[in-house]
């Protein structure tokens, strides 16, 4: 058991709170087949456009690139697991009507709902820290199988509004937003290099190595490490 004293919680969301198959399998499954429908159903949205145009910048295309020339470089990307801004904006569009009409559930590892109900109960501030677009996070917490977390996070960051998660001026940024003291912050993830620039950042950091992924065996050190939110308590 870990016991800690603090006042903000962080948590990673991919290999912390839920299995990492329900984001590479489950919500890129959905995604990829949807990423050119999308753009052009939506080709007029700022967003998207913004997006588009991010797309043939980074993936050397001509303005005059076709759709299927899009989708292959965003393809590309999913492949090799990139965390590329414009992939991201257009994942968490598709996952946010995904989960808004139904057609998607969030599932989470048993002690998670339980374990974030209550810390927010017991006045912890939450939020979160993902690679995942802002947009799909909430879409994510929306609708899962322990029903509409939303409300138990105060803010949601990614890659985009933050900074690399495997940076520690990210999570000064994140501290500064919350107007969080960093030694009475707390960051949970499955990935060592997340928690070594977190705690760079002077945050306290503890370690989830659940069993069956990628970072089950690795590493943790310095860093406490445990399977499941049941032995980590914050006061």
């Amino acid at each position: 058991m870990i016991s800690l004293t603090a006042r903000w919680v962080v948590v990673d969301i991919e290999g912390t709170l839920t299995p990492t198959s329900q984001v590479h399998v489950t919500l890129y499954d959905y995604a990829r087949p949807r990423l050119g429908p999308w753009i052009d159903e939506h080709a007029d949205d700022a967003v998207v456009a913004d997006a588009v145009a991010q797309i043939r910048s980074l993936g050397g295309l001509s303005e005059s690139a076709t759709t299927d020339e899009l989708v292959a470089v965003l393809h590309g990307w999913m492949d090799a697991d990139q965390k590329i801004a414009p992939l991201k904006t257009l994942q968490g569009l598709i996952w946010q009507r995904g989960y808004a009409v139904g057609d998607l559930t969030a599932e989470f590892f048993p002690d998670v709902a339980k374990r974030l109900r209550e810390w927010h109960a017991a006045g912890l501030t939450l939020a979160v820290f993902s690679s995942g677009s802002v947009p799909g996070q909430i879409a994510f917490f929306s609708r899962t199988t322990d029903g509409d977390l939303r409300d138990l996070f105060t803010a949601h960051f990614d890659t985009v509004n933050a900074g690399p998660k495997r940076e520690a001026p990210s999570y000064k940024a994140i501290a500064s937003a919350l107007r969080a003291v960093p030694e009475e912050t707390v960051f949970l993830s499955d990935v060592p290099a997340e928690l070594h620039a977190a705690a760079e950042a002077g945050w306290q950091t503890v370690g989830l190595a659940r069993p069956g992924e990628p970072f089950a065996d690795a590493d943790f050190s310095p860093h406490p490490a445990v399977d499941s939110l049941t032995d980590v308590e914050i006061s």
